[in-house]
């Protein structure tokens, strides 16, 4: 919490600072649409995407004044979990689900959503998507399920045209029953270096060249087949946030959010996120608070506390902040603009 001190005769300008930074709050948005989301990329104040159910895709320009709901030819079965802006004109999506039912494609527009061009698609059985993220507009990484006790992982250096998997032989196995959640849009992050980290239930996946060479680190996160992280955050080359629960028991109180300060090697729980449950998705605010949003509710966690404030028992799915304009998006077009 940031407050100005001022002298006696302003004392009461003073409470009104800090009550205005205590109460900042989601102030809902008008979506347009009944669509689930998952997924939510603000690439600056004004301009956003987010991705959904129903090959449906949102972008507003104008800071959230105005939604514009998009509807991709061909795509009206499957479900965008993770979206990546690069301007209001260019955008990628990820569907997620099974290759052999045709769900398990990246799409991509140039003119703002108009048109939409599959530029990845897998058919092989067994291969699902889970999260993508991109170091700049031309190279992006992307984590499916394992595949052959191997981490799924895709690399594009060029602007999408082409992905390759990256050589099984440069990853470590997986462990039994090891995978990602495709709740969020979160489980990768990076950093613009060239640096990715990749999460599943309980470990992380870290490059530091663009995925040339690999590294896995543990977390005190327990696997379990509906439990685990389910987003990652990382605000420089060395710190970041994992986030989890359980989605079966998202109201269950669980240690729900670890810390990294080393890059991903060694982490440590935090003290739990009030509300009780599952966190699907957190960012670092540019004061240095942590936010993080679940189906559980909204957390706060101000700079030098150590304590969670519950904010409230909204259901978002992911967060995204450019600077301290922050978004989040839910269920059957949950949409909402951090603010006062």
């Amino acid at each position: 919490m940031i407050c100005l001190i001022f002298k006696k005769k302003a004392h009461l300008l003073f409470l009104l600072l800090c009550a205005n930074t205590i109460n900042a709050q989601w102030i809902k948005q008008e979506s347009g649409t009944d669509a689930s989301f998952r997924s939510i990329h603000a690439i600056s104040k004004k301009v956003v995407w987010a991705g959904g159910s129903k090959g449906t895709v949102l972008r507003t320009t104008n800071a959230g004044a105005t939604w514009q709901v998009l509807k991709v030819n061909g795509a009206e079965k499957l479900d965008f979990r993770d979206i990546y802006g690069v301007s209001e004109k260019v955008a990628y999506i990820m569907s997620a689900g099974l290759a052999e039912e045709g769900a398990a494609k990246v799409f991509k527009t140039t003119d703002g959503g108009n048109s939409w061009k599959v530029v990845l698609e897998y058919k092989d059985k067994g291969v699902f998507f889970d999260s993508m993220d991109f170091w700049n507009e031309k190279e992006g990484i992307l984590i499916g399920d394992p595949i052959d006790d191997k981490p799924f992982i895709l690399r594009t250096l060029d602007a999408g045209n082409t992905w390759q998997r990256i050589n099984r032989e440069k990853l470590p196995p997986v462990l039994e029953g090891e995978a990602s959640f495709a709740s969020s849009g979160t489980c990768v992050a990076v950093q613009a270096n060239g640096k990715a980290w990749l999460n599943t239930q309980s470990r992380i996946f870290f490059t530091a060249d663009k995925g040339e060479t690999w590294q896995v680190y543990q977390t005190p996160f327990k696997q379990g087949q509906t439990s685990g992280i389910f987003g990652l955050h990382f605000w420089n080359d060395n710190q970041g946030i994992a986030v989890g629960g359980d989605y079966k028991n998202d109201k269950e109180k669980v240690e729900n959010v670890a810390i990294t300060n080393d890059a991903g090697k060694t982490w440590k729980f935090l003290a739990a996120a009030k509300p009780d449950g599952l966190k699907e998705s957190g960012w670092r605010l540019p004061n240095k608070s942590l936010l993080l949003v679940g189906t559980s509710g909204t957390s706060i966690l101000e700079k030098d506390k150590i304590e969670w404030k519950a904010i409230d028992n909204e259901s978002f799915h992911s967060i995204s902040c450019f600077k301290d304009a922050c978004w989040a998006i839910g269920g059957k077009g949950n949409l909402a603009k951090w603010g006062k």
